[in-house]
């Protein structure tokens, strides 16, 4: 049996003559962690801990000593840290999780060089300037390492460049407007992972990744269809809602065909707080409060009914 479990063992050991020291190699061979894997990941662990410690002491330095340090001082240190931790990056002997780390902690230290510019020179940019320049001069990087976590660093980027830019210059965009844009971009790169990885185009996506993209994608859907519920006078409005459920309509089919009970709990969520929103804009008298915390109830614990269900009907599949 492939891709063994805990709780395969556990029913192996209750329906079969294993001994207990078989049970025992098993959990050893299939499911417990080598001495290997425990080096490998306290290493990995270290290291993103050091360089998280290391460039939030970097921030810390230059807020607390402010005052003290000269312009050459602020810009010279930061941009030798930039330039350094470069130059360990090129070295031949790091392996590529190190390498893609240090290149995570060099591409936070470059939006704190922008920081420290602006600082310096009042240059009276909007605060969209400086996360476009801190997105464009990391992107190299990103194409470059194809790492998770910068990626998702460049995504969070690309999203709070395109908000303050809605609210420092695009003034007259209507905010459902802005969270349309903001659904389709996110639901948009969470396709292009989702069908790349399955065509073997890139690399294994890690799911951690891929459920932050769908977790920020239905985040948006549902802000935007209570905006609208209790706004009802934007145009984007019509247009926004059979967006919402076809995308909600393709993540209940992936998540079947994948067997992954994530999007099966994220979007029945998002669509009881819709519909409660929706009840709420009928009336919010005390009945109808009434009624909405019933629905509540009774609707969470059918979504959790159905997917235990789901969930032992794919066990039994294995």
């Amino acid at each position: 049996m492939k891709n063994l479990q805990r709780e395969d063992l556990h029913i192996i050991s209750r329906h079969s003559n294993l001994t207990e020291r078989d049970i025992e190699r098993a959990l050893k061979e299939n499911i417990y962690h080598d001495k290997e894997m425990w080096q490998k990941f306290l290493r990995l662990f270290f290291i993103t801990l050091g360089i998280g410690f290391t460039t939030a002491g970097i921030i810390f330095f230059f807020a607390y000593n402010w005052a003290d340090l000269n312009k050459f001082a602020k810009l010279g240190l930061t941009e030798i840290l930039v330039i350094a931790t470069t130059i360990i990056v090129l070295l031949p002997k790091l392996n590529n999780t190190t390498r893609n780390i240090i290149l995570t902690g060099s591409s936070c230290l470059v939006g704190v060089l922008f920081a420290v510019f602006g600082q310096v020179y009042q240059t009276g940019a909007n605060a969209y300037d400086f996360f476009l320049a801190w997105t464009l001069f990391i992107t190299l990087w990103v194409a470059v390492s194809n790492f998770a976590p910068l990626w998702l660093l460049y995504i969070v980027l690309l999203n709070t460049t395109f908000f303050l830019y809605t609210e420092q210059v695009a003034k007259d965009w209507s905010p459902l407007l802005v969270i349309t844009l903001l659904f389709l971009f996110n639901t948009t790169l969470l396709l292009i992972f989702i069908f790349l990885e399955q065509d073997k185009k890139i690399e294994r996506v890690p799911k951690w990744f891929t459920y932050i993209l769908a977790l920020g994608s239905a985040t948006f859907a549902t802000a935007g269809m209570i905006f609208g519920i209790f706004d009802g006078y934007d145009s984007v409005f019509p247009v926004f809602i059979p967006i919402v459920l076809v995308v909600f309509g393709f993540g209940i089919w992936y998540g079947i065909q994948s067997k992954s009970g994530f999007y099966l709990s994220v979007i029945p969520l998002s669509i009881i707080i819709i519909i409660s929103a929706l009840l709420l804009k009928t009336s919010e008298g005390g009945d109808m409060l009434l009624l909405v915390s019933l629905f509540i109830i009774v609707s969470i614990t059918l979504v959790i009914m159905n997917l235990i269900n789901l969930q032992k009907k794919w066990n039994n599949e294995k």
